[in-house]
């Protein structure tokens, strides 16, 4: 499922870039960054007999590192949105003893024992977005969809019934970056978050970059990753990864 979503993605990059290609191409990044967040959080099953799960209390689950490829695609017309494609292997796995007195309980399923674990909400993001300032003052403002293909699995040697997490969610998307005069440093802002009343998510960086005159550029900051959700694909959760990441790019 990833493999072929990657390939969906990529694929429209590919057009649209021939068709901006045409239409007096502007500007392409690419980049790769690192991310070391800490994780903390619970979650529980949608089952009537289900119990908070403790991700790293509970589950032992060890902090991700997770790398991702990052595409941008800026042209020229007016109508149509610029796109920034990344993709996100945000993948925890860990093991923990659970006292049989006391099992872990989830999708109707007692765990105990030795329980090894897999918590994975790995996504791509397809930023659809329009520039409003374009000087020293950079501001674009669009949407970002998240496709979320994870999923949830506790292993104690017996049954074991991995929950999916097969979820597309759009989120409203806010960047802002600050040259810094004749230096080639800039500090900057992405905001991405939508909320309602039982759902909310966040995904907001804070950077501080360089970008040399031929488009090399790094930046590193730091970056929070956030979610409360209730009754999606059968599981209700409150986590947080927070940490500090860097990034590398070209830009042509």
């Amino acid at each position: 499922m990833e493999t072929s979503r990657s390939v969906l993605v990529l694929s429209i990059l590919l057009v649209l870039g021939m068709t901006s290609v045409r239409a007096d191409f502007v500007g392409f990044k690419i980049g790769a960054s690192y991310w070391e967040p800490e994780l903390v959080g619970s979650f529980i099953g949608d089952h009537p007999l289900d119990t908070p799960i403790d991700l790293v209390g509970d589950l032992g689950l060890e902090d991700p590192t997770p790398s991702n490829l990052v595409l941008t695609l800026e042209h020229p017309i007016p109508l149509l949105p610029n796109i920034r494609y990344q993709n996100i292997e945000l993948d925890s796995t860990g093991s923990n003893a659970i006292l049989p007195a006391d099992p872990l309980i989830f999708n109707g399923v007692s765990y105990s024992g030795t329980v090894t674990s897999t918590f994975d909400l790995s996504h791509n993001d397809i930023v659809l977005y329009y520039e409003i300032l374009d000087n020293w003052v950079n501001l674009d403002f669009g949407l970002d969809i998240k496709i979320f293909d994870g999923e949830v699995t506790l292993d104690d040697g017996g049954l074991t019934f991995p929950v999916p997490i097969d979820e597309t969610i759009p989120l409203l998307y806010l960047s802002a970056r600050f040259d810094l005069p004749f230096s080639g440093f800039y500090i900057g802002a992405d905001l991405i978050g939508a909320s309602t009343s039982d759902n909310s998510m966040e995904d907001t960086s804070i950077m501080l970059g360089y970008e040399s005159d031929s488009g090399l550029g790094f930046e590193g900051g730091i970056k929070k990753f956030s979610l409360e959700i209730n009754d999606v694909t059968d599981i209700n959760a409150d986590l947080e990864y927070d940490g500090i990441y860097l990034n590398g790019y070209y830009h042509f």
